[in-house]
């Protein structure tokens, strides 16, 4: 059982019912009314932002288990927390322009690999040393 994991998880879906209530409200906003995802450019950039972080957080969370179980649980906290923070930064950045989103997903992108890394080293040392 890992406790920090736990937590992580619990943050990931706070963080995904922000950017869905961000959507909502901006649909309010803009009276742009679901299925339609085009309309006033800032309700598109939210929409974006929402989409692009949902379909990385379940390749996030996979990498987060799967390195904080076979290799170290802090450090795969610590990475998570970072790549959080990374994802909060992208989505402020792509409301104001799609420019500020740059910055934040390099350092988001970075983090995946570092994860990845992390969680490769982690079942390579629990199966080839077991």
């Amino acid at each position: 059982h890992k406790p920090l994991l736990d937590c992580y998880s619990s943050c990931v879906v706070l963080f995904l019912a922000y950017f869905v209530l961000q959507v909502i409200y901006a649909r309010r906003k803009y009276k742009i009314s679901p299925p339609k995802t085009t309309g006033h450019p800032e309700f598109e950039r939210i929409f974006r932002a929402q989409v692009n972080c949902s379909e990385y957080f379940p390749i996030f969370i996979s990498l987060l288990w799967v390195a904080g179980i076979f290799l170290h649980q802090g450090v795969a906290a610590a990475c998570g927390l970072l790549y959080l923070y990374t994802r909060f930064r992208y989505f402020q950045g792509y409301i104001t322009a799609a420019q500020g989103r740059l910055g934040p997903l390099y350092a988001s992108a970075w983090l995946l690999w570092l994860l990845l890394g992390l969680a490769v080293a982690g079942l390579l040392a629990h199966f080839l040393l077991s």
